[in-house]
């Protein structure tokens, strides 16, 4: 018995009877030789933290466009608070810590240069230029799936197990992930950026915590740590049978803080201001972008395979936030030039 069916033995032995267990994966995209040392899944957390789309995340919006501060959250360290926030009730509940991470560390691949904005952005020119493939809306969700099943290792993917694909695919709105483990994420998402993003708003004078409604204080608590150890004793109280929720007063509580933070924070003038540049910014580059000879060699491929369309809002997709107004400057702004 090698290290991995070790491990493999110890899951069955130690896990709850409806966690996942790696050993009963659906299987690959592609039929491979499994490895001696890791499991299924904890290979899938390995390729998502060395693939070129999770090292892009660390110059991603989070909330707040380009903020001048060495504090503030990017997309990396979200995707970071959600592993560790998702690994804590996985292993409260005895579900399975190698594909709850997977899943984690793989769920905002896809998210656009500017956050939502940018993704918003992308969603218009999909609606007003269908792509090639039929598509005529843009999701961050979506195209997370996509990088990790076509777009990684140069049009190979990652060739990950179904249940991690499928979790990334459901991370959001919409339908729920097949495993308990792919809807700890969802929450454990939720959980994070809602407490985080009360934290960068404090940080940028457009929040203050004192400010949180005091029905909202007397459930979850006053301060992030209070809140989040609240939220996650909810989750792990409520959710042995695997399907994942909180109680009652507690999801009350979080869905006006949501209400709350939308209102206060989300659709914040000030927030938001430098928001309304993005979509002239994001339609520049995508007609840019409509020239193959100005896309990547690897981009210019996915244009011969799936379509010039397709692979122009991939590639607008893939780019992080400095790396796209550098060029669109480069392409739209006159720089200053000397006589010789």
């Amino acid at each position: 018995m090698n290290t991995r069916e070790q491990t493999e033995k110890i899951e069955q032995m130690t896990l709850s009877p409806i966690a996942t267990h790696a050993c009963d994966t659906a299987g690959r995209q592609y039929p491979e030789e499994e490895d001696d040392l890791r499991t299924a899944f904890s290979r899938d957390r390995d390729r998502i933290i060395n693939c070129k789309a999770f090292r892009r995340l660390k110059r991603k919006t989070q909330v707040f466009l380009s903020p001048e501060g060495d504090h503030y959250r990017t997309r990396l360290t979200h995707t970071l608070e959600v592993a560790q926030i998702a690994r804590t009730i996985a292993r409260c509940l005895r579900f399975n810590e190698d594909l709850t991470e997977a899943i984690s560390l793989g769920h905002d691949l896809g998210h656009t240069p500017f956050g939502h904005a940018g993704e918003h952005a992308l969603d218009e020119i999909c609606r007003v230029h269908p792509l090639e493939d039929g598509s005529t809306s843009f999701h961050h969700y979506e195209q997370s799936a996509r990088i990790v099943e076509r777009l990684e290792k140069n049009g190979r993917g990652l060739n990950l197990t179904e249940e991690v694909r499928d979790g990334i695919l459901c991370h959001t709105k919409g339908t729920q992930a097949k495993t308990p483990e792919g809807r700890i994420v969802r929450v454990a998402d939720r959980i994070a950026y809602i407490n985080h993003d009360i934290d960068d708003s404090e940080r940028a004078g457009i929040l203050k915590e004192s400010q949180l409604p005091p029905e909202i204080t007397a459930v979850l608590g006053n301060s992030k740590r209070e809140r989040i150890d609240c939220l996650v004793r909810s989750v792990v109280c409520c959710s042995a049978d695997g399907v994942i929720r909180m109680d009652e007063p507690v999801q009350e509580a979080f869905d006006k803080l949501h209400a709350f933070m939308y209102k206060s924070v989300y659709v914040n003038p000030h927030a938001k201001s430098e928001e309304s540049k993005v979509p002239l910014v994001i339609e520049k580059l995508y007609e840019y972008a409509l020239s193959p000879e100005h896309l990547t060699a690897d981009m210019r491929v996915i244009a011969q395979q799936d379509g010039i369309r397709r692979a122009a809002v991939d590639y607008i997709a893939g780019m992080t936030d400095p790396y796209a107004v550098e060029l669109f400057e480069k392409i739209y702004v006159p720089h200053s030039w000397q006589l010789r």
